[in-house]
């Protein structure tokens, strides 16, 4: 334990902070904010006292061998919950100053989170917020390098400590005047030969889509790939085509909502970097928790 908390924590954030900047020694010292000196001698001290090589010269940078890129995923979640029992430490004598850095998704930037982050902002004044959107995967991925406390992803990612706080429901978008938009309900059947508009593949609205589609007996027709559903409302009021999104209150001139018939809904998570929370972010948590609750 003593070889831990004195030596390796520190050696082994200097491994993690090198494969998160691609093998770069003088990004992952300003990561860290340490000299490139320092961060070097880091590395080599881990390597004699693991007794593998870690790290091989590539030009200006540095390779990571298989072992080193195994051993920095491994220790992440660690590392990660050291930092933060010691932030919960430190930071408890006065929980309403700090800083969260806070990410959602892309699709998210209109309506109810900006509604839930500006209300927070008034509430805890003193709470700095640090925020980003990116793509979920990226969220994600900044969860488990520590690069964010706390984010709204969909799905919640597997590994990540994380709660449900909403169910989307996922609704037909067609143009006003197209044959279905009167309609109270549809089958997604009834969008068959239809010209879609949906998100780039990577997206998990444009996976469920295809898989929801197929499993109702047709291929969808994808014509037009677009990131932000502000966007794609946009195009289907413009008559492009049509699309599966979440349900909104803010429906865009020219747009029509449709409810679908069947079970079509996917989980809203608020994931975390650690099980353990600093008092700032555990603020952001709960206010986010009981704001969406119901």
């Amino acid at each position: 334990m003593d070889q831990w908390s004195v030596e390796l924590a520190p050696q082994l954030r200097a491994l993690t902070a090198l494969a998160d900047c691609d093998g770069y020694m003088t990004g992952a010292a300003n990561t860290l904010g340490i000299p490139q000196s320092s961060m070097s001698r880091r590395v080599h001290a881990l390597e004699q006292i693991l007794r593998i090589p870690l790290v091989a010269r590539d030009g200006r940078a540095v390779r990571l061998t298989p072992a080193a890129r195994r051993l920095a995923e491994t220790v992440r979640g660690p590392l990660a919950e050291l930092e933060a029992a010691v932030a919960c430490v430190t930071d408890d004598a006065d929980p309403e100053h700090g800083t969260v850095r806070f990410g959602f998704p892309l699709t998210m930037g209109h309506g109810i989170v900006p509604d839930l982050l500006a209300a927070f902002n008034r509430a805890h004044p003193g709470i700095s917020l640090q925020l980003k959107q990116a793509h979920g995967a990226e969220l994600a991925d900044d969860l488990r390098r520590g690069d964010l406390d706390l984010a709204l992803t969909i799905p919640p990612p597997d590994g990540l400590p994380h709660v449900v706080v909403a169910t989307q429901e996922i609704c037909a978008t067609v143009p006003i005047d197209h044959r279905l938009a009167t309609r109270s309900r549809i089958a997604l059947g009834d969008l068959a030969g239809e010209r879609f508009i949906a998100n780039p593949a990577t997206y998990n609205l444009r996976q469920l889509t295809e898989r929801w589609c197929r499993a109702a007996g047709f291929d969808p027709d994808i014509m037009v790939e677009i990131t932000e559903f502000a966007t794609v409302r946009e195009f289907v009021g413009r008559g492009l085509g049509v699309a599966l999104l979440p349900r909104t209150d803010r429906l865009l001139d020219g747009t029509a909502q449709v409810q679908l018939v069947g079970e079509y809904h996917r989980a809203v998570g608020l994931s975390s970097a650690t099980s353990r929370l600093n008092p700032a972010a555990r603020e952001l948590s709960d206010f986010i928790s009981k704001r969406t609750s119901g």
